[in-house]
Parts: structure tokens; sequence; C-alpha cells
């Protein structure tokens, strides 16, 4: 297989019904009284809703698409026949989700060498999708309204910005207050609205940045593509645009280089 020939929108079409279809599955979990809560090495929540969709998700792509890999949080790897690997974080959000919060999503991306194809993110407690592949744009679906295309907005000082992000305390654990302190002072608001709704808020031309300064591989697929087909960017704070980095940040075009310039020296001289 070619990786530069590959029409995502086969595959992007049946993402977008797979993680509708994850979404069910997490539904029968969420604000449930009997929920199980485990803990990880790293001591983040982990749940059966977590575990049980990203099976059903690598299912459905042995079943529809053999040859392509897939990475997961929960249950690691399969190794790609093709060059094309699908990367999956079931819940992106579990600490929303075992608090009863609907700000959880699905994602799904589809890393083909450097690049990643197509991205998903669903919203399975507020029934909103926002998808993207290569060249063919990025769309917002709530419920069973049309999709309709998004863009990220035109905000051209930060002084009218609203700056996203997850958790303050992965700034201090990664030595990087002085970056949070200076968004904090020169945006006109700052919201813990995190995780992929944060990045999705920016997608969606509703806030201007979401800063992480922790970011796995299955966090950061599926925003790269549908940041950039929305005309905003999704990179590392090293301004890279790859889900690789460690950290990453949305942006819209307007502000990229004076959020980098922060990110980057943790504080603007």
């Amino acid at each position: 297989m070619h990786l530069d020939n590959i029409d995502p929108k086969p595959r992007l079409e049946a993402a977008v019904d797979w993680a509708r279809e994850a979404g069910e599955l997490i539904l029968g979990y969420y604000q449930s009284a009997g929920l199980k809560v485990d803990r990880k090495s790293d001591a983040s929540p982990v749940t059966e809703a977590d575990r049980s969709a990203e099976l059903l998700l690598r299912e459905r792509v042995a079943e529809h698409f053999p040859g392509d890999g897939f990475l997961g949080e929960e249950h690691g790897e399969l190794r790609s026949q093709n060059g094309l690997r699908w990367i999956v974080d079931p819940i992106d959000g579990t600490k929303a989700f075992v608090a009863g919060v609907p700000l959880f999503g699905t994602l799904l991306g589809l890393e083909a060498g450097p690049d990643v194809l197509l991205g998903v993110c669903r919203f399975p407690a507020l029934n909103e999708v926002i998808s993207a592949a290569d060249g063919c744009g990025a769309h917002w679906q709530i419920g069973e309204q049309p999709a309709k295309p998004i863009r990220v907005s035109d905000v051209a000082d930060l002084s009218n910005a609203l700056f996203c992000y997850t958790e303050v305390g992965l700034f201090e654990q990664t030595n990087r207050m002085d970056a949070f302190h200076e968004l904090r002072r020169r945006t006109r608001a700052t919201r813990g609205w995190g995780d992929c709704y944060g990045h999705m808020l920016v997608a969606t031309g509703r806030a201007e940045l979401c800063a992480d300064p922790i970011m796995n591989a299955w966090d950061a697929a599926a925003l790269l593509p549908i940041l950039h087909e929305a005309g905003g960017s999704y990179t590392a704070w090293n301004g890279e645009p790859t889900i690789h980095g460690g950290d990453g940040v949305s942006v819209n075009a307007a502000l990229k280089d004076v959020v980098l310039g922060i990110l980057r020296s943790g504080q603007i001289t």
C-alpha cells in the first residue's frame, strides 16, 4: 500500500460509526452507582467502560481493515501490516466520566508514517461528534442535525482569548507554572475545560487555545487533523506538528506564534 495514495474517506466514515457504537457502550456505565474504578500504575483511573470500549474498537478495525495496526491506551499495540495504525483513547477524560461530568470523549486517529490522516472525537454524553480527514475539512455534528463545517476563531489579540487547560497540577509537575501564569495573565479568561473537550473548543472557534504539558499519542492523534482542517494547529510546545512530543497545544492561526513563544520560554520578556 502506497501511503501517499490513501483515500481517508472510507476509514473516516467507519470511524464515525465505531465511535457512535463505542459511545453507546460507554453510556451504559455512565453515572452508574456500581461503577468500579481501578488505578493504573501512574495512579490515573480506569474502568470497565474504558477497557470494553477499546476492545470493541480494536475488533472493528480488525474486522473491516485487517491490515491496519492498532494502539490503544488500555490494551497495547497490534502491529500494522500496511503502514497504517489506529491510535485510540476510548475515554479521554476518565476523571470527568467517573465524576458524572459529560465532557469526556472517545478519540480515534489514523496514523500513516509521520502523518495523521483523520481524527474523530465523539462526546457520548453530549451526543456530539467532531471529525476531519486530510483535505476533507473538519465537521461538527450535534445529535441528528446535519454536520456543519467548523473553523477556529479569528481572534488575533491574546487579551481577547479564552485559554483552556486540563489540570494545573500537570504544569506544576513539569515545572511549567511560569507558562501557565503568563497565559492566564495575558488572556481574557482561563477555564479548566480540559482533555479533548478543551481542544475541540478551539477547533470549533469557542476558545482560542488549549495547552497541556503532558500528552500521550492516544490523547493527541485525533486532535491534530481536526485542528489542521479547521484552520488552526495542534503541535508540541516546540512547534512541531507531532502527536509524539509529550506535550501539546491547540491554537488558532492568529495566535500561534505568540502562544508558542510563551510555551517555549515559560514567559515573554
